[in-house]
């Protein structure tokens, strides 16, 4: 937004972020790193006070409370594009026909693909019916000659399953396997921030970026926004006033926070909590998305793990078709990984992750309290529909099926479900103990195969073996509704709409119904997630909306 609004030498603009700045010839090394797995863990570019709940409430049983699970949500410039997987990839067609279908006019595929070719500078294959060769962030693919031996026993054992080939991930959408497009150059990350916010952008007089300035509240004249009121650095306070508008681009955790906080939102739910209703809109917070993985594991022997910490990980997509519940085709995913973190043990470990590629169990975010300082409490609810956790269980057996096939199995042993539970979440961050730890336990797992097995059912999987969940479905469905995770993909919560839709927050431009000079351009306008990682689906909304309003 930043980039395509300043091109106009009439506009000025003004950037806020919350956390830290990554300037050419000043970004961190974790950031630019081929290898996500270290700044998806480092607390300085995380809101760390964010916690989130993602198990459906038990509707039988009114004293369950579901526990609350630190969430990676990014705060740095280029949010989640600064520590996410660097999936850049589209979803279906059917997607954008959808959102059209519900009433969201000018979203359809042929209207969304010019600005998924405008974002892109694809480096395999430029500037034809797909793709585009001039944007501002490059798209590449690691073929087969960059792959681990990991990743060539599965590419066999996904042939051997009947799944083709497929060179392009974003090209035709059908189902196979294929490298995985990442929005990557000469082996480096292009965050949103690295590609749009350039050199010669930044230059430019009519821009003003502050880091580390966190929004308060937004001011308003009656129905209209003027501005917002800042702190910079926790203690400077600043008034900072549109002479047009106001652009939330926080986040579909955050962005509905804002709008809540400025009274704008379930009138029920801001009465509670003491803020004045300003506008309205029961839809602000709900309708939250995200896609429920769950994953199986196996320990890699040493000819075939990563050697290198700077390197991908994930190299390959399989994309495939549960064929339940009418589900649209291509509704499910999986992705491969050549190591499963940055530490010690991390490294000894394969695996593939399977997500529900089309989900449609939602949730909600609500405010704590009225206090800007205080983080939302955020509901989840994967699998809450009974259809997302029939195909996620049906795509985990699916998944380890592949582990366990004869041409894995030469690789990667001693295969076990894994989950990405708090425990696992602490020994992630990014911190001597937990290098010395895993250094220590990645050596037993090298051991004698009895003290591997020892500690993969004592110590990572708590005792629940792929076994009981392969022969015991109801094991199996309580196994992932404990332990399903969302993948960083959290949409919906602003979603647009039509004019009669009453859980519409905003238009088809993102504007704030019945506010003026206030908008949101994030993935929380999504009307429902679509069937990719959200990274190039949210770069294309910002390109298509900032185009509307160069035009106006």
């Amino acid at each position: 937004m930043a980039n395509r609004l300043s091109a106009n030498p009439s506009n000025r603009v003004l950037v806020i972020e919350a956390g830290p700045d990554t300037p050419h010839g000043s970004i961190p090394p974790e950031v630019h790193s081929s290898y996500p797995g270290v700044a998806y863990f480092d607390p300085r570019f995380h809101w760390t006070e964010l916690k989130v709940t993602t198990q459906p409430l038990k509707h039988n049983d009114p004293t369950f409370s579901p526990p609350k699970r630190s969430y990676e949500q990014a705060r740095i410039m280029g949010g989640g594009s600064s520590i996410n997987g660097q999936l850049l990839n589209r979803g279906a067609p059917t997607d954008y026909d959808g959102w059209r279908d519900l009433g969201v006019k000018g979203w359809g595929w042929d209207d969304c693909l010019p600005f998924f070719r405008k974002l892109e500078r694809d480096l395999d294959f430029p500037d034809d019916f797909y793709h585009g060769a001039e944007g501002k962030i490059p798209v590449r693919r690691l073929f087969e000659e960059q792959w681990t031996g990991y990743t060539h026993a599965v590419q066999k054992a996904l042939q051997a399953e009947g799944y083709e080939y497929i060179e392009d991930q974003n090209g035709e959408f059908r189902d196979g396997f294929f490298p995985l497009t990442i929005s990557n150059a000469f082996d480096r990350r292009v965050s949103a921030a690295i590609g749009y916010l350039d050199p010669p952008t930044r230059r430019r007089s009519n821009l003003k970026i502050l880091a580390d300035t966190r929004v308060a509240s937004i001011t308003f004249e009656g129905l209209k926004a003027t501005g917002v009121k800042a702190f910079r650095h926790k203690v400077v306070e600043e008034t900072h006033t549109a002479l047009r508008e106001v652009i939330i681009c926080s986040g579909a955790l955050h962005s509905p926070a804002h709008l809540m906080r400025a009274g704008i939102g379930p009138a029920g739910h801001l009465k509670d909590l003491g803020i004045d209703v300003r506008q309205s809109l029961p839809g602000v917070g709900q309708n939250l998305q995200d896609h429920p993985s769950v994953s199986v594991s196996g320990y890699l022997s040493a000819e075939n793990r990563i050697k290198r910490d700077d390197v991908r990980h994930m190299h390959i997509g399989w994309r495939f078709s549960s064929n339940m519940h009418e589900a649209p085709h291509g509704d499910m995913f999986a992705a491969q990984v050549a190591k499963s973190a940055w530490h010690d043990v991390g490294k000894r470990m394969g695996s593939l992750l399977v997500w529900v590629n089309r989900t449609y169990s939602t949730g909600e975010i609500k405010l704590t309290s009225s206090n800007w300082r205080d983080e939302p409490s955020v509901d989840f609810g994967l699998c809450s529909d009974r259809r997302d956790l029939d195909r996620l269980s049906d795509g985990f057996k699916r998944s380890a099926a592949i582990l366990l096939s004869e041409a894995v199995s030469q690789v990667a042993t001693n295969a076990f479900p894994t989950a990405y539970t708090e425990q696992v979440r602490k020994i992630a961050k990014v911190n001597g103990r937990n290098k010395a730890i895993t250094w220590f336990l990645g050596k037993l797992m090298d051991g004698p195969a009895p003290v591997r097995k020892l500690l993969i059912e004592k110590v990572i999987t708590g005792g629940v073996t792929l076994e009981t969940l392969l022969t015991d479905s109801d094991a199996l469905d309580q196994f992932v509704l404990a332990n399903a995770t969302g993948t960083w993909h959290a949409t919906c919560s602003c979603r647009m709409g039509a004019d009669d839709d009453p859980m519409a927050v905003t238009d088809n431009e993102g504007r704030v119904r019945g506010i003026r000079g206030l908008r949101v351009v994030d993935a929380s306008l999504f009307p429902f997630v679509p069937s990719a990682n959200t990274n190039g689906p949210t770069l294309m909304t910002a390109e298509k909306i900032s185009d509307a309003m160069m035009k106006e």
